[in-house]
């Protein structure tokens, strides 16, 4: 399977330990992801909400590109997701009239964890697994951008997304329901509003614990770096001895592939992963 692939800017960066485990899983799972040439930074988070033309035609450049050469699109960041499928119904509705770019109507922009759990990769996915994460109890927390509002996203289950729950129950791991799978975590307020952040996240922290989870799946970098950096400080504020990793589905994936580079990726978190997930360790 070969599809279009936009990467966003943070995966080059911060999130380079995500997209290491993205690349590797979908090598594989056989999947080829075809990066779009010459793409640019989608707008996430400031653009829509400071020039709204910038907001349009960023993303939008990026899907015109995808749309020469891919029926399909798939973005690993929820943020750039949201961006993406924004520009697309803009251009749908008209208001992109003033761009030059054509955007195919019948390109599919897919959020990544969403495109890993169709039936037929997971069936791919299954048949790979060299050790199941029994035991692995853990709640998965999909944020506000990959599945709302829903005339955006076209979500089915915006208020109770469960693809990653699925990829985990495909691994042999316990994942947990819980009613804060879709909270906000406070996104890039982290830098003006860390007040704020620590609130939000302390509260994610405590209902996770709560439910019995032993880590924080995910599927978003910015929720990622949002949960994993300040941990200690809110943790000691909540006067709390546990501490939870907060981990990348597709690293579990490779993980639980037998990937020999899972406990690399793993070293790049501030909880270390390794307390709950060393176990599964070959």
């Amino acid at each position: 399977m070969k599809v279009g692939y936009y990467p966003g800017c943070s995966l080059r960066g911060t999130a380079s330990d995500y997209e290491q485990s993205i690349m590797a899983v979908c090598d594989m799972l056989s999947v080829e992801l075809d990066e779009i040439e010459d793409w640019n930074c989608c707008g996430a988070s400031a653009a829509h909400s400071i020039n709204s033309r910038a907001g349009i035609g960023l993303p939008a450049r990026n899907l015109a590109i995808a749309g020469k050469s891919h029926k399909e699109v798939v973005v690993p960041c929820p943020l750039c997701f949201n961006r993406l499928k924004s520009a697309k119904k803009d251009f749908e509705q008209n208001k992109g009239i003033e761009f030059d770019f054509h955007i195919p109507q019948e390109l599919k922009i897919w959020d990544l964890a969403d495109f890993l759990s169709q039936d037929s990769i997971l069936y791919e996915f299954k048949a790979r697994i060299k050790t199941e994460l029994k035991g692995l109890k853990a709640v998965c927390y999909y944020g506000c951008m990959s599945s709302r509002p829903p005339s955006i996203t076209d979500s089915k289950r915006w208020e109770d997304p469960i693809s990653m729950d699925r990829i985990l129950e495909a691994m042999g791991a316990e994942p947990i329901q819980w009613s804060y799978k879709t909270d906000c975590c406070g996104a890039s307020h982290l830098v003006p509003r860390a007040d704020l952040v620590h609130e939000l996240v302390g509260r994610l922290y405590m209902q996770a614990k709560r439910a019995g989870a032993e880590c924080i799946v995910v599927s978003c970098q910015m929720c990622q770096a949002n949960l994993d950096m300040p941990q200690e400080i809110i943790m000691q504020k909540l006067k709390s001895p546990t501490r939870l990793p907060i981990i990348y589905f597709t690293e579990l994936m490779g993980l639980s592939m037998g990937h020999r580079d899972a406990p690399k990726w793993f070293k790049k978190h501030f909880i270390d992963p390794m307390m709950v997930v060393g176990r599964f360790v070959k």
